[in-house]
């Protein structure tokens, strides 16, 4: 059984991602601040995972897991010494110091690259035949931090697992809050699509031993051959993530989606159509009625609106990439552009609150 060498940029999000790693013995690095970096090469991180039919969560402390992880800064990474790197940092902190200069060097590398963000990286969405690419960088905080990547060594895993840092406690410690699946593309290659495929199978043999005897975890990896699956998030994302930011404020996810159904499912079911404008089968996507299941446990607002509460200036625009994106079809939806616009004026009055 191959171990493999990875890089994760990004400790957060990533220590779920990480987590599941460690169980087929591979060598992780995680690139994150150095607070987060002392921590985790001192204690390791944790991750509760809840279980179904258990009360309590299961409690994966990378300790004691098979694989090995160090963490560290953004500098004096050579990204050829790893078989595969994770983006797992949100898209605007690619352009901060330091990141920026290994994002870079990564891409030159050409070292396979998985990204786990809710915004596909430009090179990407590269991958998606008959775009006009140049019309959709506005939605990026800085597209030119992707220039150097050859759209073959770059792919979308679908972050569909919920988590956050619980505000009371250590920055090693991730709850996760839904426990879905990461749902992959096979890389435009078949050799570095064979790593994903090991993983994959590394992460299904788990059992993990519990005073009940040994049982199998949730969280499970999924390559798939359509590069479209990863897109299912989108009609997620604008029908739950950016709907809980409001003009005074923010909601829940699940007040996003259930305090207006319709007009929830009206822009879920549009995007998921532009989806198979793009290529997708629906097979690909994930129905609403699905989503709005899921929804109903999604008790605090999104990342995103988060973000924004805290006066953040720029924030991850998957809402703008789809609203572009529908334009080049002819297409809008009068509920995506409204949100849009207000998250527009949003950041503006953050940033304007910034230079003061």
């Amino acid at each position: 059984m191959p171990t493999y060498n990875i890089l994760l940029m990004g400790a957060s999000y990533g220590s779920l991602l990480a987590s599941k790693l460690l169980f087929g013995g591979h060598r992780l690095h995680l690139v994150c601040l150095p607070a987060e970096a002392d921590l985790i090469n001192a204690e390791g991180f944790r991750v509760r995972l809840p279980v179904r039919g258990r009360q309590d969560p299961v409690v994966l402390d990378s300790r004691k897991l098979p694989g090995s992880v160090t963490a560290g800064p953004a500098t004096g990474i050579n990204p050829k010494d790893y078989d595969l790197v994770g983006l797992c940092m949100q898209e605007p902190q690619y352009r901060s110091p330091g990141v920026r200069e290994l994002l870079d060097a990564v891409a030159k590398s050409r070292v396979p690259c998985m990204s786990i963000m809710n915004m596909p990286p430009l090179p990407y969405v590269k991958r998606i035949p008959g775009l006009n690419y140049d019309a959709l960088k506005p939605a990026y905080t800085d597209p030119t931090v992707w220039d150097s990547f050859d759209p073959k060594t770059i792919t979308l895993n679908s972050p569909d697992p919920q988590a956050i840092r619980p505000p009371d406690e250590k920055v090693n410690v991730l709850m996760v809050t839904l426990p879905t699946n990461f749902k992959v593309a096979k890389f435009d290659n078949d050799k570095y699509t064979a790593i994903l495929r090991q993983i994959e199978k590394d992460i299904d043999a788990v059992r993990f031993d519990t005073p009940e005897g040994k049982i199998e975890l949730p969280v499970k990896l999924r390559v798939h051959d359509s590069i479209f699956v990863p897109l299912a998030k989108w009609s997620m994302l604008l029908a739950g993530n950016y709907r809980c930011i409001t003009k005074d404020g923010m909601r829940t996810a699940q007040e996003a989606v259930h305090s207006n159904l319709e007009e929830a499912r009206s822009v879920y079911n549009f995007v998921f159509d532009l989806c198979v404008k793009l290529g997708a089968k629906p097979g690909d996507l994930v129905p609403f009625e699905k989503y709005a299941a899921a929804a109903e446990s999604l008790t605090r607002p999104a990342s995103a609106a988060r973000a924004l509460q805290n006066g953040a200036p720029n924030i991850e625009r998957a809402d703008k990439l789809v609203q572009l994106i529908a334009r080049q079809k002819g297409l809008s939806h009068p509920a995506i552009d409204a949100q849009v616009a207000l998250v527009d004026a949003r950041l503006e009055a953050n940033r304007k609150k910034a230079a003061a």
